[in-house]
């Protein structure tokens, strides 16, 4: 779909930024998370397969909340290597955004975060800046939580679970944005997340499902 067909439906500042990094098209699943509500601050739960475009999903909800909402966002990642990964990514495209990555071992407030709009870091780290209770988090405005289904993660769920809920109680007004490939139980997922469900099948490789056997590999 062309991303003129919903402009109306994008705020001014946040489509010209598209314009100027060249989007003329959406993917999927990216038009259903706008048609959903991205833009008028709905928590969202983005069900798409791998590459199908879920971290433009997860900037145009960074972008509205710094630009239009005048708010923070806190990016969650599963691993300090990904957040070092979109860290550096975010700040080549977005090289206006005050951007900040904190993902270390230190338990500590990170009270210098105060100075930035978009903070990538960890569930764990982010576990300890609200623990600090960090003064910076009320203006916090968007929370993308990537790899959302690692809530059902033996080790990492319950924290993650916890985390999300002491969000939700603690920051009025938040948008959440949950993302994952795989969700065995979205629609469940989202009706406690008090999210809209976004899901496609749409990917640009398409995915063939065979068996290998004695040199050859018979497709299903």
């Amino acid at each position: 779909m062309k991303i003129s067909d919903l402009q109306k439906q994008i705020p001014e500042k946040v489509y010209a930024l598209l314009e100027k990094r060249g989007f003329s098209q959406f993917r999927p699943g990216q038009a259903k998370s706008v048609k959903a509500g991205l833009f008028e601050d709905k928590n969202l739960l983005v069900c798409t397969p791998t590459a199908s475009g879920k971290t433009l999903i997860a900037e145009l909800a960074f972008l509205n909340a710094i630009i239009h909402d005048k708010g923070k966002c806190v990016y969650v990642v599963p691993l300090r290597a990904l957040a070092s990964e979109k860290y550096k990514q975010f700040k080549k495209d977005y090289p206006d955004i005050r951007i900040a990555i904190s993902s270390g071992d230190i338990d500590s407030a990170d009270s210098y975060l105060e100075k930035y709009d978009l903070i990538i870091t960890t569930s764990e780290k982010f576990d300890s800046l609200i623990r600090h209770k960090s003064p910076w988090l009320k203006y916090v405005k968007t929370v993308v939580v990537d790899e959302i289904h690692l809530l059902n993660d033996a080790g990492r769920g319950p924290a993650l679970e916890v985390l999300i809920t002491i969000l939700r109680s603690m920051i009025k007004d938040l948008q959440l944005i949950g993302l994952s490939a795989t969700i065995g139980n979205p629609e469940e997922l989202s009706s406690w997340l008090g999210a809209e469900l976004v899901m496609d099948d749409w990917r640009p490789v398409r995915l063939d499902k065979g068996v290998y056997m004695d040199g050859e590999v018979e497709f299903c």
